[in-house]
């Protein structure tokens, strides 16, 4: 079996904590042959670092080299440096959020369609332990009917301290769709994909345009920040299900918080722990399996699972029409925000 060539387009903090060591871990499939990057200096040390051959300057240069790329840019750069990739023939997995925009969205999966080549989205949430034990309990109706989800992603004090996590031009936004995006794309997979029709959100950034700033990763400039640190949102769907989400990058709170949970008409289920909990016998029942949040892990496995599907073994497990469906609420809740009325989608 001939080996996927992949570039890596984008050499930050993301690009070196999980994708190319994942990518280099599946040796026996993948050869990592090339880097690109603006920063031509930082290139050469992530090149030199984890002994991979080649950089580049320019992205389309990248691309007559490789069978697949995996982009780590800013959000800015997701859809144009995808939509290039796919027309030139190489496989795609694109850092989330998908892009900045739903129009970008649906850009991208256009070109994939004409293209036949993969375009995955690194929502990496989907190959945890506990994402899976969830999905396998709804698939077996454990739950029956889903009615209500709750999904919280806060934390108290950590506002990215680095990189352009604070810039809307090249992000798009701020703890929303870098942070929320996860959990939000978890509840709606193990919801079975509903289409979401009306959507009321508030954003905030108040207390990250504080002085004096108590931040645990990393300095920031209070004066030019300019993106939400705190989001509240109330999403319906197509099929009844309701969903009370909100997200967090700074916030007066006693603890970090990750919970998702969902309550249907035989039992509910909850991730952090994962738990599950039925009415049974005249009580109510709980059981509990010990399974890992462990991201490391999630990310080796979606590699796996995106090599396997460019070499035609596997589906993908994130799909970017799903993806799509998460930039949409996203677009959503920033436009309820600004116009302080509920947005009604297609």
């Amino acid at each position: 079996m001939d080996k996927l060539k992949v570039g890596i387009i984008g050499v930050g903090g993301i690009a070196q904590s999980r994708h190319i060591p994942a990518f280099q871990a599946l040796e026996d499939r993948v050869e990592i042959i090339a880097v690109q990057d603006v920063n031509q200096d930082r290139a050469k040390e992530v090149a030199a670092k984890y002994d991979i051959p080649r950089t580049f300057v320019q992205y389309h240069d990248l691309f007559v080299h490789v069978n697949a790329v995996v982009i780590c840019t800013p959000n800015k750069f997701h859809a144009e440096i995808t939509v290039a990739a796919l027309e030139a023939g190489v496989h795609v997995l694109c850092e989330k959020p998908m892009a900045m925009t739903t129009e970008e969205c649906e850009r991208m999966i256009s070109a994939a369609k004409q293209s036949g080549k993969q375009l995955a989205i690194a929502y990496h949430y989907r190959h945890t332990d506990n994402a899976k034990l969830a999905k396998q309990a709804v698939l077996h109706q454990e739950i029956g009917e889903p009615l209500v989800t709750r999904v919280q992603a806060l934390r108290r004090r950590k506002v990215p301290g680095w990189g352009v996590f604070t810039n809307k031009e090249l992000q798009g936004g701020g703890s929303l769709i870098d942070y929320g995006c996860h959990l939000l794309d978890l509840a709606i997979w193990l919801l079975g994909d509903p289409e979401p029709v009306e959507v009321l959100g508030t954003t905030y950034n108040r207390l990250s345009k504080l002085p004096n700033q108590i931040n645990d990763w990393g300095t920031f400039d209070h004066a030019t920040f300019e993106v939400d640190d705190h989001v509240t949102s109330y999403i319906t769907f197509d099929n009844g299900i309701s969903m009370q989400m909100e997200c967090s990058w700074a916030a007066n709170i006693k603890e970090d918080t990750r919970h998702l949970s969902i309550s249907g008409v035989d039992g509910g289920l909850s991730l952090y722990p994962f738990e599950l909990y039925q009415p049974k016998l005249g009580t109510f029942m709980r059981s509990d399996a010990k399974v890992e949040h462990n991201e490391t892990n999630a990310g080796y496995i979606q590699a796996e699972n995106f090599v396997d599907s460019c070499l035609g073994q596997d589906e993908l497990v994130v799909k970017p029409e799903q993806a799509l469906k998460v930039t949409k609420i996203i677009d959503a809740i920033y436009q309820s925000s600004d116009t302080g009325s509920s947005v009604k989608l297609k």
